[in-house]
């Protein structure tokens, strides 16, 4: 990847289709609801979204997730994003993601991942998982992760999965707390910790655990910038200006839509290329032409 080329990194993209396996449509009611409530179905594969990118010049992190436990959907193969990741390395990244309920067989799929697939980190999602981030339960996985010093990255805040199903699909929003995090950052101060999205309705305790905790970093995906909370913006422009990432949750934002607001959101012009790449470089790791 030649990072002194590209105009961005998108620390937060899905991997919706898989080439591999059908669409598992086990519970149909929580797709509805995900399509309306976004106002989209399009699913894009995984070399079209690669390629996408390509084209607008940026890379991207890319994930599935892991729901089998709480939702009893057929998960998209971790090795099936690795892969498209190792033959799409100019401009793609792997995250992996593992139910922390799958315990050490969890553990033992993480490190395969890490050795033999170059997978890069690992995402979560607390609400659809149905755990708490700083559950015991988690610190099998945890634990191989940090052995690496590989980034993990949560869901926090509201979640567009379940929203208008009965019951919410029995998914619990309180999962996705980030003050949850405050303890893993302890745990783990080697890793970084990336809180996902701003975190409505806990925005402050977003803010205030990464205030914190020097290892925990905040994506800016799934919303908008118009719509950013203005203590978001604060913080981005000054104390956390090292630590806010560029993300839009693609295929839900497109990069073009995220950036036009983007451009009018109150961002300051000397922290724009902090967020859109070089917080990402130095989270990540990455070297030139790495």
């Amino acid at each position: 990847m030649d990072i002194e080329k590209i105009r961005a990194i998108d620390v937060h993209t899905h991997a919706e289709v898989s080439c591999q396996q059908p669409h598992d449509d086990y519970r149909p009611e929580l797709d509805e609801a995900f399509a309306k409530y976004f106002k989209s179905d399009k699913r894009p594969t995984m070399q079209e979204t690669a390629d996408f990118y390509r084209d607008q010049n940026m890379a991207l992190v890319m994930f599935t997730i892991d729901s089998e436990h709480e939702v009893g959907k057929k998960r998209i193969p971790n090795i099936e994003v690795a892969e498209c990741a190792l033959k799409n390395d100019d401009v793609m990244l792997a995250f992996a993601s593992i139910d922390p309920h799958k315990g050490r067989m969890g553990a033992r799929e993480a490190r395969e991942l890490i050795e033999n697939y170059g997978v890069k980190g690992f995402k979560f999602h607390p609400t659809v998982q149905g755990f708490y981030p700083n559950d015991r339960m988690a610190y099998h996985l945890y634990e191989v992760i940090a052995e690496y010093k590989l980034p993990m990255l949560f869901h926090s805040g509201h979640s567009g999965f379940g929203s208008g199903v009965k019951g919410g699909g029995g998914l619990r929003l309180e999962y996705s707390n980030p003050m949850h995090l405050d303890d893993v950052a302890i745990d783990f101060p080697d890793n970084p910790v990336i809180i996902a999205h701003p975190s409505w309705p806990w925005q402050d305790e977003a803010l205030s655990v990464a205030m914190h905790k020097p290892n925990v970093y905040i994506d800016l995906s799934g919303w908008l910038p118009k719509y950013f909370p203005k203590q978001l913006v604060q913080y981005a422009n000054t104390l956390l200006k090292k630590r806010m990432l560029f993300g839009i949750d693609f295929p839900l934002i497109t990069p073009e839509r995220w950036m036009n607001d983007f451009e009018e959101a109150g961002f300051r012009e000397e922290v724009k290329p902090l967020i859109l790449k070089e917080n990402a470089i130095e989270m990540l790791g990455l070297k030139p032409n790495s």
